[in-house]
This record gives C-alpha cells, structure tokens and sequence, in this order.
C-alpha cells in the first residue's frame, strides 16, 4: 500500500505544479517525469513501489474501458470519416516503423564506427 502513496503523491505533486505553473504538460506526465528522476537518482527505491505498480500494470485494461465507452459517442463520425482514419493510422505507423528502422541503422553505423 505504501507503493500506491507514492505513486500518487506523485500524480498529485504533478497536479500541483500543473496548476501552479500552467505548464503545457498533463499532470500525470509531469508527475511521471519526476517520478522517474527520483528513481535514477536513488531518492526512491525501487522496491517499494514495484509491487503496486506490477498491479496496476496488470490491470491495465481497466484504465482503457472509459475511453473506449466514450468512442461510442463518436460513432457517427467514425463511421463517416472510416476511410481517412484507417489511412492515417496506417501512414503514421508505417512512418514510425521507417523512421525507426533508420535511426537505428544509423546509430549502429555510428558505433561501430566509434569501435
């Protein structure tokens, strides 16, 4: 349980400076980032969050039902527009998959060329 606090303290101190700063972050990312610098900064440990996050990870499907409720909302205009979103998901992966595959190509020539 004490895992659970700190996550969402974390999530709240993310709110806070959210709030308090007008950031153009959400707050679970801020809170995500300073999360993250204090686990490679040893402030916090591993082990004791390690346990609630493996349960939330774990139950991880039940965070995405209220979306996917909400897309029913939309519909109609999913149904209109079908077309355009499959070619935009389709464009956008096949881009990602090829920008990466380069970028990668390219980092590893780098390396072997620092050997």
């Amino acid at each position: 349980m004490a895992g659970f606090a700190i996550l969402l303290a974390f999530h709240l101190l993310g709110l806070w400076i959210q709030k308090g700063t007008s950031l153009p972050l959400p707050a679970n990312v801020i809170g995500l980032i300073l999360f993250t610098a204090c686990l490679f900064l040893k402030i916090i440990k591993l082990e004791w969050v390690e346990e609630s996050a493996q349960f939330l990870l774990k139950h991880m499907l039940l965070f995405f039902l209220p979306f996917v409720v909400g897309t029913m909302v939309y519909f109609r205009e999913i149904r209109e527009s079908w077309l355009a979103i499959i070619g935009g998901l389709l464009l956008s992966t096949l881009l990602s998959l090829a920008v990466t595959g380069w970028l990668t190509q390219w980092l590893e020539r780098r390396e072997t060329r620092h050997e």
